[in-house]
């Protein structure tokens, strides 16, 4: 998908999205995760902008449906430094979740996950595969 088409599937992702949610997004640097979140967030009623928490790790937007949590684990060096992010009351609350890099997280995933990976197509890379899957 182009990066419109991913734009258009995360809006209509974040319309029907219903909160307690938490939502894990994979893929290389540059694969796109933070623009699907935008788009996650704008569906989901989001207006404020909606930007990389790369160096904050924890972004908190308001919606009128819930709390929106976006985190991006990527500079986290094992799963103990969760508990500075309060993960487990995040993870557990009643928002939606947006985490990117959440192979950081370890063990710690919660169970009843909406898991999201982008992939650049190797011969087109501006176009890239979406997976989409639920984890028990």
């Amino acid at each position: 998908m182009t990066e419109s088409e991913l734009r258009d599937w995360g809006r209509r992702f974040g319309r029907a999205a219903h909160a307690p949610l938490v939502v894990t997004i994979t893929g290389e640097l540059g694969a796109g995760k933070t623009t699907l979140v935008q788009s996650i967030c704008s569906g989901f009623g989001v207006s404020d902008e909606v930007t990389s928490p790369t160096f904050a790790l924890v972004h908190e937007y308001a919606s009128p449906r819930s709390t929106v949590h976006h985190l991006d684990l990527y500079r986290l060096d094992n799963e103990a430094q969760l508990d500075a992010l309060a993960w487990d009351e995040i993870v557990n609350g009643p928002g939606l979740v947006l985490v990117e890099w959440p192979e950081r997280a370890g063990t710690r995933l919660p169970a009843g996950r909406v898991t999201l990976s982008l992939q650049h197509l190797p011969h087109d890379p501006d176009r890239r595969l979406l997976y989409a899957g639920w984890l028990q």
